[in-house]
């Protein structure tokens, strides 16, 4: 697995690019200089995180065959500011379910990628509590 960054703009606008082309943009704090064009890198953990589970939500629930219509996963994390750098310390992960799903079906699905299955909640864990929600909405 390989990505490269290239600079954008004289200040922190960086694309990055994995083998394939595909492409991301990440950018600085405007309190350091930064545009506000792109997502800090902080920012892209926590996203990282989000679509690393809901990948394996959506997967589990296919394969219960349960008629998941639409997911949401907000991410939020705290960060301890009274440090440089400003570790994260703690990170909830809530999960909307849309659809016709068993209580049950969606609790597995959810715990099974949080306990299990998620890498990158694997790798953040060692540095913050991760806890996690979910809710089935229409």
């Amino acid at each position: 697995m390989k990505v490269e960054l290239t600079r954008l703009d004289d200040d922190f606008h960086l694309k990055a690019a994995n083998e394939d082309g595909l492409t991301v943009e990440t950018d600085g704090s405007p309190s350091i200089g930064g545009h506000n064009k792109a997502l800090r890198p902080m920012q892209m953990l926590l996203a990282s995180l989000g679509s690393c589970s809901a990948i394996d939500v959506i997967h589990l629930l296919r394969k219960q065959r349960q008629e998941l219509r639409d997911i949401k996963v907000t991410v939020t994390g705290e960060r301890d500011t009274t440090k440089t750098p400003s570790p994260f310390t703690a990170i909830h992960v809530h999960y909307t379910l849309y659809g016709n799903i068993a209580d049950n079906k969606a609790e597995r699905a959810v715990s099974m990628s949080m306990e299990k299955l998620c890498s990158v909640k694997i790798m953040l864990e060692k540095a913050a509590e991760i806890t996690w929600s979910w809710e089935k909405a229409d």
